[in-house]
């Protein structure tokens, strides 16, 4: 799932000559302050789907496939905070027989050693989520450690593989 998800965006990115700006789905990005944004619609971003948290930088944010959670590495302390409350469901058979590529990177701004598979590198430009309307009732299939801005609710909602969780 991640080298579907990290193929798809890289293709994006080369048609887009790596500016530091990318929008995806759409022909540009709705304000000067965001490096990635996303067409609305419903659809959401899969988080990569991880099995070790060791040696992420703070601001990561993953799908822990043994805990079965959507979780986000902490600024300062380094510690991972839950954001699906509950333990949710994945089905790794399709990854598990894969080989990672560890080295495999697509940055968005000027390239820096921080690890990840997508580095928004800007530090002053953010990411916009894809925006949905009632995402739990208008994504019909979502994968675990999918993400989205719920923009009836005003709320940051993830999918842990069995419910979402709405966060203020």
């Amino acid at each position: 799932m991640k080298k579907i998800i990290l193929a798809t965006i890289l293709g994006t990115l080369l048609s887009n000559n790596a500016n530091a700006q990318v929008a995806i789905g759409k022909p540009s990005v709705s304000s000067v302050s965001a490096s990635l944004d996303f067409e609305s619609g419903n659809r959401g971003l899969i988080l990569p789907w991880v099995t070790s948290t060791a040696n992420h930088v703070a601001g990561t944010l993953i799908y822990d496939a043994n805990a079965k959670k959507v979780k986000v590495k902490l600024i300062p302390t380094g510690s991972w905070q839950d954001l699906s409350i509950n333990a949710g469901a994945v089905n790794l058979a399709l990854q598990t027989p894969l080989t990672e590529r560890s080295n495999a990177k697509v940055s968005i701004g000027a390239p820096t050693s921080t690890p990840g598979i997508l580095v928004l590198e800007d530090n002053n430009k953010a990411m916009v989520l894809p925006k949905v309307d009632s995402p739990h009732l208008n994504i019909l299939n979502p994968e675990p450690g999918t993400i989205v801005f719920d923009t009836k609710a005003q709320q940051l909602v993830v999918y842990n593989g069995t419910q979402w969780t709405f966060w203020n």
